[in-house]
């Protein structure tokens, strides 16, 4: 199948719109923002959003400029619903739309405030059709970036793809509309490197997910494990980022009585105390045996990843976050636990989660998907082969403990995990591309 050029577009920026070098100017523009879940607003909207303030000076940051960044967030089986909060404590946008009110802004676009008569919509997560209903009411051009493929070429003005490969899988008449841009999460390792540094030694991180049905078996997990690398390893200091949707109190009422599968370990409810290691006003829990876990409450938590020796992940896109950043990784899925891991996308996945359904048929569909699994790992699905270590099965956290130490025994393998994921994601600048797609769809300013 023939493919498109790797890294210019296919054709010159028309002349009708607005390149970033070109000032704002006349009627108001809009520059609506579409994603999901957590890992999409972290890594893809966030260095996005940022980018085109530093290149337009929008609001709400430049209350004296003609153009607004909005967010609006879809319905997705991967969101939490509670994305907007997250969003809303970056200040980059004027506007957020919650998952929960998207229909009504289809039906009634007005009751959320005035919209400019122009302006774009940029396609950053979720199903791709609902960023063409949406251009479509609001009347704005259309822009998708496509991972893996474009859905709905014949309604993009522009497609932004990530690679070859998804801009080869475009039919001949609409290549003319691509542009290879690259991999946005390419550019998060330049960011984390402004980060404050952690204080010195091994650090292993913790992620235990963001949805109910991961933390229900991740936190009681990831707690005992930490227990027993403690015991086995009492240098090792340990690193739990909050995801934005996930509270402290959540962390305690999953490794507690509440979470029926707590009892499957033996870690208990951790305190909370003060952080010792982090920022000032930070916080720790300390597990009833000792383990000393500090929290990162702060989102995104990339600059503190990025120094870790190794991670602790579940599988989503912790594993995609982890393998931008170069963070070797042990992805887990413990499979003892069917009955509450029904996190499955699609058809198949709402209709396992009806309540007269979601036992037999979660518990079916579940072990069919596992068995006919293929890769997990973001890092491995991009690779086509195992480059971080998949742990699926009846896994326990002393074989993890066990395994974990003997790979923070040995560097050099680490440092080869971490060379082979630098160079999956290729290099940086796709963010800089992207927003400078954005800038060409805006329309220009009319002549005077």
């Amino acid at each position: 199948m023939d493919q498109a050029p790797a890294t210019q577009p296919v054709f010159p920026s028309p002349p009708d719109r607005l390149s970033s070098d070109q000032a704002l100017s006349g009627e108001p523009l809009a520059i609506v923002l579409v994603s999901n879940g957590p890992g999409e607003l972290s890594t893809w909207v966030r260095p996005l959003a940022l980018r085109l303030h530093r290149l337009l000076a929008l609001r709400p940051r430049s209350a004296a400029s003609e153009a607004a960044l909005q967010l609006v967030l879809v319905p997705c089986p991967n969101g939490t619903g509670r994305e907007h909060r997250a969003a809303a404590g970056w200040d980059l946008f004027e506007r957020i739309v919650p998952a929960r009110r998207f229909w009504d802004l289809l039906l009634r676009p007005a009751r959320y405030g005035p919209w400019p008569r122009r302006g774009v919509v940029v396609f950053l997560g979720g199903d791709q059709f609902w960023t063409v209903l949406l251009s479509a009411r609001l009347g704005y051009r259309h822009l998708t970036y496509a991972e893996w493929v474009a859905r709905w070429p014949r309604w993009n003005d522009r497609i932004a793809a990530m690679g070859p490969r998804a801009a080869g899988l475009l039919a001949p008449r609409w290549r003319q509309r691509c542009t290879v841009v690259g991999d946005l999460m390419a550019d998060l390792s330049e960011l984390a490197r402004q980060e404050v540094p952690l204080p010195p030694g091994p650090w292993l991180a913790l992620l235990p997910g963001s949805k109910r049905a991961k933390l229900r078996v991740g936190v009681p997990f990831l707690l005992e494990t930490a227990d027993r690398l403690a015991l086995i390893n009492p240098q090792l200091r340990f690193l739990l980022p909050l995801a934005p949707t996930v509270t402290v109190d959540d962390l305690l009422a999953y490794a507690g009585p509440a979470n029926p599968i707590a009892p499957s370990y033996g870690a208990g409810v951790p305190a909370v105390c003060a952080s010792t290691t982090l920022q000032p006003d930070g916080l720790a829990l300390q597990t009833p045996a000792g383990a000393w876990i500090e929290l990162v409450r702060e989102n995104p938590a990339h600059g503190a990843l990025s120094q870790c020796s190794l991670a602790l992940t579940t599988v989503g896109a912790n594993t995609a976050e982890l393998a931008a950043l170069a963070v070797p990784m042990l992805v887990l899925l413990p499979t003892q636990h069917l009955h509450v891991m029904q996190a499955w996308d699609g058809l198949a996945g709402l209709v396992g989660r009806l309540p007269l359904l979601r036992g037999l048929f979660g518990l079916a569909l579940t072990a069919w998907r596992l068995r006919h699994r293929g890769w997990l790992a973001s890092p491995n699905i991009a690779a086509g082969r195992l480059v971080v270590p998949e742990r699926v099965g009846a896994i326990t956290p002393t074989q993890i403990a066990t395994e974990v130490e003997q790979w923070l025994a040995a560097p050099q393998r680490l440092t080869a995990m971490a060379s082979e994921l630098r160079a999956l994601r290729g290099a940086p600048g796709a963010v800089a591309a992207l927003a400078e797609l954005v800038c060409q769809l805006l329309p220009a300013p009319p002549p005077p």
